[in-house]
């Protein structure tokens, strides 16, 4: 197992922490894209996701959360979604990853249908079609190492080093110990985890990745790190957000509104979609002073929820990011 001195692994804060004036390194972005797939033999194509008539609820006399929604996100798209908090964000997500099966329609990636994925493809292969990184970040008791490999165990450490410093993660990475430390799930602060996930996801290289406010407790300049690193990997990216920067780097931005959606570029979503000049207000409205949220193992702010990410006690997390209650809750950049 590497140690803390992996070859390549530039753990020094300067390097990886990031204000909001940084910039991403997209020379520096396509080298690392270049290290994560030069080991595998497959193609490295993009993969579309397409519904057509989609609609899900949650039983045969619930109301459909999403009706009869068509959508093509073509190959190496990056997809915004916005809406109000429970609107059905994260069904969408479930829908696109195969965790959930509309009562209607079909859901397919890369013309097969997203559900039958995971009964077609070994755990391996899967990972390198399809990623999910929900709020709640998942980690383990273990080494960083084998959190950080454990979709892709025979990553190289020149390749894990890399990933790392993509996300921006070095840093965490530096204060836990490096790579041979053990990660205490109960220590980390929510921006923790999200950071080791993003990084396990990115090593990855899945061809389709969805981040659903899987950056919601990072500050706004590591959450643009983290969307541009997986953007420019060049795989299809679908994002929902948690701040108008966010949206404002899609290609296009869906609006899910009740059980509809509304598709279209930033502009003409401000002149065509009532609910998303709402939601854009809400952003505006709320200016808010973002500081870096703590990810090393301290958590004075709360205790451990059970998926090992700290609960925040208190009106805010350090950097005033909650998770979206009201559309008035997503914050804006700083």
């Amino acid at each position: 197992m590497p140690g803390p001195g992996v070859p390549g692994l530039d753990t020094s804060p300067d390097r990886t922490d990031t204000t909001c004036s940084d910039k991403v390194d997209s020379d520096t972005v396509r080298t690392v894209t270049d290290l994560n797939r030069s080991d595998d033999d497959g193609d490295h194509e993009s993969y579309d996701i397409t519904l057509q008539a989609v609609t899900f609820s949650y039983g045969p006399h619930a109301e459909p959360v999403l009706r009869n929604v068509d959508l093509h996100v073509p190959a190496g798209e990056h997809l915004a979604v916005v809406g109000p908090s429970g609107i059905g964000k994260s069904i969408l997500a479930g829908l696109l990853c195969g965790l959930l099966r509309p009562v209607a329609g079909a859901v397919q990636v890369g013309g097969r249908p997203a559900a039958d994925l995971a009964a077609i493809l070994r755990a391996d292969e899967l990972a390198a079609v399809r990623m999910l990184i929900p709020q709640e970040a998942y980690v383990f008791a273990g080494t960083v190492w084998a959190n950080l490999t454990y979709l892709r165990p025979a990553a190289t450490a020149e390749q894990v080093a890399s990933a790392v410093a993509a996300v921006g993660a070095g840093a965490l990475v530096a204060r836990l110990g490096g790579p041979s430390a053990e990660v205490r799930p109960a220590e980390l602060s929510a921006g923790g985890p999200q950071l080791l996930a993003l990084a396990r996801a990115y090593l990855s290289a899945a061809r389709v990745v969805v981040l659903d406010e899987a950056t919601c407790h990072l500050d706004p300049a590591a959450e643009r790190q983290a969307e541009l690193a997986f953007a420019a990997q060049g795989g299809t990216l679908v994002v929902i957000v948690h701040r108008v920067s966010s949206a404002l780097r899609a290609d296009r931005i869906l609006v899910l509104d009740g059980s509809a959606v509304t598709v279209g570029e930033h502009q003409a979503l401000v002149s065509s979609s009532p609910l998303y000049r709402e939601l854009l207000g809400h952003w505006q409205a709320r200016p808010l002073t973002a500081a870096p949220v703590p990810d090393g193992p301290t958590a004075p702010d709360g205790p451990a929820v059970a998926n090992g990410s700290a609960a925040p006690n208190g009106p805010a997390a350090p950097d005033g990011a909650v998770p979206v209650a009201s559309a008035g809750q997503i914050h804006p950049e700083c």
